[in-house]
């Protein structure tokens, strides 16, 4: 060996990854980015690799070697997190005529009887009216919506956040499931169903990424899903992509008048429907469609969570309508939970965006149908002691202790949670739980108020764990859902001091942007073209809506539904604000609050305390955004702006059923009558409110009165 190449410097490729300092870890895992994105191009695009299998999974191996040695340098394109290549910028964005809706769920017969007789109750049927439902499994794989018009595949979109997805149209075209044109359908139809995989198929697939070095997935749905994700709908084309129909959105036209009917129409339009959909007259047959579809769970060939029902009577469904994200006239009966048995290790506190201690059980990890669960909740003190909020005995009185044996399950086969305790393999010693009565986090008193299940720190925004829980709601998904910004990312800023309130995500760009001498662009993890993209999703997000910002102000009880209804009820976030200053005890302004449906006294204190106490927190945000409007609904109808208030009993529609068809034509629906009631609508047996509204001169009418307005008597 040469003396000349005994003193060369090596490379830092050819340094092995156990003597790489960090910054050369750092320049190696760009460059081997940059190889391999390459190399992906070459193969999945352009067909032309640029080198051979060996080649390419050697690189591979040794970016994960050094990602493993090196975690904080991870970059955001990191070759480990992707498969195939990316041939063209990200998804655009597709609004839904239609918002897609998510499903409520029942756990029992119970729940199933329950859901039910409350259709009969809104509907106001006898317990013994003939009332049909349809029964079908429940798919577990992706949402898509499909737009035809004229007969032709126009544009797919991903469920997204209900009212926009992602365009996956190249994409959905590549399924064979899904045509391309449709003869006989309605000018305008929207088809909405299930992609999946099916068992076989992901089992193939897994090798065959396995064999080329690439991603496996952990189960069928997240590689139907990752699959329709694909950049390059080549890609997609090459995965065994299946689609299921159950729904529709937008139609210009009835498909039919029951959904029995409209599903067999979907199926003659050519689209694949599930084999095992049932028609059921019974509660009792749909409780024996769920046990028949349970028992095939295993041999159907694909994953199913549990079986749908939905009322099959569409005009039925039209009466019934809909709550903020679910439909009243379908469920989704879910399959039991599996349970395993496990060591409980500790209890850890968690403290949340309002302040709540949740405790969480921290167990020896075990298999619960097919995750590994090595957390669950354990909901409050209370449980925690055997107990339920009244004092109750639950679990026989079973409290649950560090170094049980705790029967684990999965509620709905999402949430962990424990059933029950192994008292005969308790550890000697073993004392009961102690719940901490101040704050773990900041060491404020936590304080459990009467008639509250949840003890809660009094620290507010001094306690640094309020403060990082309330900036990841305020972008999470159903708030400001802010692309490139999500909970990882922001608290990693909050805990280097780049951002401490919502407010100053919006001045990112001003502070960390160009020009400045700290950039976004060099902090570890970041490149100029990421910053540029954060900045442009930020500023995107600057308008808004009057109900998603409501909601991202995270306060106490005000969730999507409330905010929804609050937006409705003011209109605009001038009138909101303006009415939350006013709202003071004893005011009309807390008296119109205390009027809409649905706000009682804790609400209506909980929003007015926020809005005092940050005042100048929340009116600078505001500042900074565009809110707007909440969104006007059947505006040409006669009720439209109007409030109005149910009294008495109705006899042609229950007062459920009436209310929800008011909102529906844009009123407003107060619970009490004040000075701002426009019309009251009295049936038999009115009493206080019909005298109240004589007194103050508003409007009395009889139902006879209220469908002729409405155009329905």
């Amino acid at each position: 060996m040469s003396t000349h190449s005994d003193s060369r410097t090596p490379q830092v490729s050819e340094i092995d990854v156990e003597d790489l300092a960090p910054d050369q870890a750092k320049h190696e895992l760009a460059r081997l980015a940059a190889l391999i994105a390459n190399a992906n191009t070459a193969y999945h695009r352009d067909d032309s690799p640029v080198m051979s299998d060996a080649e390419f999974d050697a690189l591979r191996a040794r970016n994960a070697a050094i990602e493993a040695r090196f975690p904080d340098l991870i970059r955001p394109d990191s070759p480990s997190a992707q498969i195939g290549a990316a041939p063209a910028e990200g998804f655009g964005k597709i609004r839904h005529a239609r918002r897609m809706l998510s499903l409520s769920n029942a756990f029992d017969d119970d729940d199933v009887a329950n859901f039910v007789t409350g259709i009969r109750r809104f509907l106001g049927l006898a317990p013994d009216a003939a009332l049909a439902f349809t029964a079908e499994p429940k798919i577990d794989g992706l949402s898509l919506s499909l737009r035809y018009e004229n007969g032709a595949l126009v544009h797919a979109a991903t469920r997204g956040d209900g009212e926009t997805g992602e365009d996956v149209t190249a994409n959905a075209r590549t399924i064979v499931d899904i045509p391309e044109g449709l003869e006989g359908a309605p000018e305008i139809l929207e088809v909405r169903g299930e992609v999946y995989m099916s068992h076989t198929d992901f089992a193939a697939l897994n090798q065959r990424q396995a064999e080329r070095g690439g991603k496996t997935f952990a189960n069928p749905r997240n590689a139907a899903a990752g699959s329709l994700r694909q950049l390059d709908p080549t890609i997609t084309a090459a995965r065994p992509l299946r689609f299921f129909a159950y729904a529709w959105g937008e139609t210009s036209a009835p498909l039919a008048a029951t959904q029995t009917e409209a599903i067999a129409r979907l199926e003659k339009l050519g689209f694949a429907t599930n084999p095992r959909f049932r028609r059921c007259a019974t509660l009792k047959e749909m409780l024996a469609t769920y046990a028949e579809i349970e028992a095939q769970r295993a041999a159907l060939g694909y994953d199913i969570d549990g079986v749908v029902y939905k009322l099959d009577d569409l005009a039925l469904q039209q009466r019934l309508g809909l709550r903020s994200t679910t439909p009243r006239w379908a469920i989704a009966h879910k399959f039991p939970a599996e349970r395993a048995w496990t060591m409980l290790q500790g209890i850890d506190i968690q403290v949340g965006r309002t302040g709540a201690l949740s405790p969480v059980a921290r167990l020896c990890p075990v298999t619960v149908g097919g995750v590994v669960v090595s957390n669950a909740t354990l909901h409050n003190e209370d449980y925690i002691a055997g107990r339920d909020s009244r004092g109750a005995p639950i679990r026989e009185g079973r409290d649950i202790r560090i170094g049980d044996w705790v029967e684990v399950y999965r509620a709905g086969d999402v949430i962990p949670k424990l059933r029950d305790v192994d008292l005969t393999r308790r550890l000697k010693g073993a004392t009961p739980f102690q719940f901490p009565e101040t704050c773990p986090e900041c060491g404020s008193p936590a304080i459990r108020e009467p008639g509250d299940s949840v003890r809660r720190c009094t620290g507010g925004l001094i306690c640094p764990a309020q403060q990082i829980e309330r900036l990841k709601h305020f972008v999470s998904r159903s708030a400001f859902d802010i692309e490139g910004l999500g909970a990882k990312q922001v608290e990693a800023f909050w805990r280097d001091g780049w951002v401490e309130t919502p407010r100053d995500i919006f001045t990112l760009e001003a502070r960390f942007g160009p020009g400045q001498p700290r950039k976004l662009k060099n902090r570890e993890g970041w490149g100029e073209k990421s910053a540029q993209n954060l900045f442009a999703a930020i500023d995107e997000k600057r308008r808004i809506g009057l109900a998603r910002f409501l909601f991202a102000l995270g306060i106490r009880h005000v969730g999507e539904t409330t905010a929804g209804m609050l937006a409705a009820h003011y209109g605009n976030w001038d009138a909101l604000r303006r009415a939350m200053a006013e709202a003071q005890p004893g005011s009309e302004a807390e008296a119109d609050l205390l009027a809409i449906d649905g706000v009682g006294p804790v609400l209506a204190r909980a929003l007015v305390t926020a809005f005092d106490a940050e005042a100048s927190e929340i009116d600078a945000l505001a500042e900074m955004l565009e809110i707007e409007p909440a969104e006007a609904r059947a505006s040409d109808s006669p009720v439209a702006g109007k409030t109005l208030v149910f009294t008495g009993t109705l006899e042609r529609m229950t007062r459920a059923e009436a209310k929800a068809r008011a909102e529906v034509l844009g009123a407003k629906v107060a619970g009490s009558v004040s000075a701002k009631t426009d019309l009251l609508i009295a049936g038999p047996g009115a009493g206080s409110k019909a005298k109240k509204a004589a007194d103050l001169g508003v409007e009395v009418i009889d139902e006879e009165g209220w469908l002729r307005l409405i155009g329905e008597g």
